[in-house]
């Protein structure tokens, strides 16, 4: 199994707007870097192509309101994951997001992925600090 954690961010909005924002995966459109091609989403799925590799599918598999977001492998991924979104009321209008990967994948997909994939969560997780109530 392996581990990647993001960088913790800062957002100017509270958990409820976050997380509302968050849930609808539509919305994650706008906070993926120019390497992720051939995105598609619904409100609870979405899928697409990072740096030319493979296609990456997820779906929402468990949400707890305000506070988290968890994510499940989905289709044609190369190998099973969870991405769990992590949010922390800091104050009324602000909270903080992290991202945690685990992954099952094998030595040599490790290898070949494990930079790039903990790139794209810091990416997003910095993305996430664009995200305001209004």
């Amino acid at each position: 199994m392996v581990t990647i954690e993001s960088d913790t961010s800062d957002i100017k909005a509270n958990a409820t707007f976050a997380f509302t924002y968050l849930s609808d995966l539509n919305n994650w459109k706008g906070l993926m870097p120019k390497e992720v091609t051939k995105l598609e989403s619904q409100n609870d799925s979405c899928s697409f192509v990072l740096g030319g590799m493979t296609s990456i599918g997820m779906r929402i598999k468990e949400t707890q309101p305000n506070s988290k977001i968890v994510l499940k492998s989905e289709g044609k991924s190369p190998f099973p994951f969870d991405l769990e979104v992590c949010l922390t009321e800091t104050g009324n209008d602000a909270c903080t997001v992290k991202l945690t990967f685990n992954g099952d994948m094998n030595m040599m997909i490790r290898m070949m992925a494990e930079k790039p994939l903990t790139n794209f969560f810091n990416y997003l997780s910095h993305k996430m600090r664009g995200i305001t109530a209004g």
